[in-house]
């Protein structure tokens, strides 16, 4: 059994975890479009600076976004190798089930055959 089919690492729980919130998926689509300071991340959104940046960090801590200094700014930048981590654990299970499936037609096809 391929590694990725086993319980995923703590890093990986957080990241799904993170992604749990409406809020918090939007901010990583928004940040799949380019680079943004917690303010241009706000803007289209009825909550405060300080909420959004409570996500960020939330955002950070799990590994998806990095939030650098370029003079006063601090803009977050999407972690894609992060994301493409998600994304292949995801892949992995889809596989793994369609397998599984794929085994169950054949198990019921070579039933009725016999």
């Amino acid at each position: 059994m391929p590694s990725s089919l086993q319980l995923p690492a703590p890093g990986l729980d957080a990241a799904f975890a993170a992604l749990g919130d409406p809020v918090r998926r939007a901010l990583v689509a928004r940040l799949a479009c380019g680079d943004a300071t917690v303010g241009e991340l706000a803007a289209p959104f009825d909550l405060t600076p300080q909420a959004i940046s409570h996500h960020v960090g939330v955002l950070r801590r799990c590994g998806l976004v990095d939030q650098r200094r370029e003079g006063t700014r601090r803009p977050c930048r999407l972690r894609v190798d992060r994301l493409s981590q998600l994304g292949t654990w995801i892949d992995d299970q889809r596989r793994a089930w369609h397998d599984r499936l794929d085994a169950l037609e054949q198990h019921l096809a070579d039933g009725e055959a016999s």
